[in-house]
């Protein structure tokens, strides 16, 4: 079974290492290197590997970060120096990966495995894997969101509000709209809830961007933004409102 794969590590010495491990298997093919998550993310969209072979510890964007941009349809081989919990995370969701430093044989292994995946077509759950596999370091400062080969990194101080849209999320900031694939629950957990308020079950609302809150009918209220902007506020989401305001 064939592979195109991609490296991505920001050592050009780790990167050479993988790229000699991968030219003795006739049937690998590296069909780029990525010095960062950034160059990494465009790599994949335009070339489309079978395998990427990813490292956790980088500057600008991680691995986790990388993986998360790519989605549940990117086979995926970590690298990683020793760290406790992104191991269990990968053994749990059986992500193969390879621990530094590795030799030739230890590669060929975890390649060996991937093409099993790949067989199998078995998707990646990525949510879980990136929320196991990274310690709790507070709430989210910004948002890694993937346009094509391009990434927007948005600051969560510039998000007005976030709205539910079928199997995505629109992130609206500046009178732009984001989509991502991802719940809404998910961005919810993500970010301070001093700061951010599920307000009704489809829109998560900056609470620094409301300028007042007023009767629409019986049980529900309108949030009117500083912009002018309209949101439905719902009765539990007008409580939890009221908690901040």
């Amino acid at each position: 079974m064939g592979l195109t794969i991609v490296i991505v590590d920001d050592e050009p010495l780790a990167r050479a290492v993988v790229r000699e491990y991968a030219e003795a298997d006739a049937e690998l093919e590296v069909v780029a290197e990525c010095g960062n998550g950034f160059e990494a993310v465009k790599a994949v969209a335009e070339l489309k590997p079978d395998l990427v072979l990813l490292d956790v510890q980088m500057p600008k964007l991680d691995g986790f970060e990388v993986l998360e941009l790519l989605g549940r349809e990117q086979p995926v081989v970590f690298i990683t120096a020793y760290d406790q919990y992104a191991l269990r995370a990968f053994e749990v969701h059986a992500i193969d990966y390879l621990l530094k430093p590795f030799g030739a044989e230890r590669f060929h292994e975890a390649i060996a495995r991937a093409r099993e995946r790949l067989r199998a077509r078995v998707p990646t759950d990525v949510t879980a894997i990136v929320r196991e596999a990274r310690p709790r370091a507070g709430y989210a400062e910004r948002v890694l969101i993937r346009d094509g080969a391009d990434v927007h990194v948005l600051p969560v101080d510039a998000i007005d509000y976030v709205e539910a849209q079928d199997d995505y999320v629109a992130f609206r900031s500046a009178g732009k709209q984001y989509l991502k694939d991802q719940t809404l629950a998910a961005v919810e957990a993500s970010l301070d809830p001093s700061r951010f308020v599920r307000v009704h079950r489809s829109f998560v609302l900056n609470v620094e961007r409301i300028a007042r809150v007023e009767l629409y009918a019986k049980d529900s209220r309108v949030a009117i933004l500083r912009d002018g902007r309209r949101l439905p506020v719902s009765r539990a989401g007008y409580a939890r409102l009221q908690q901040l305001l």
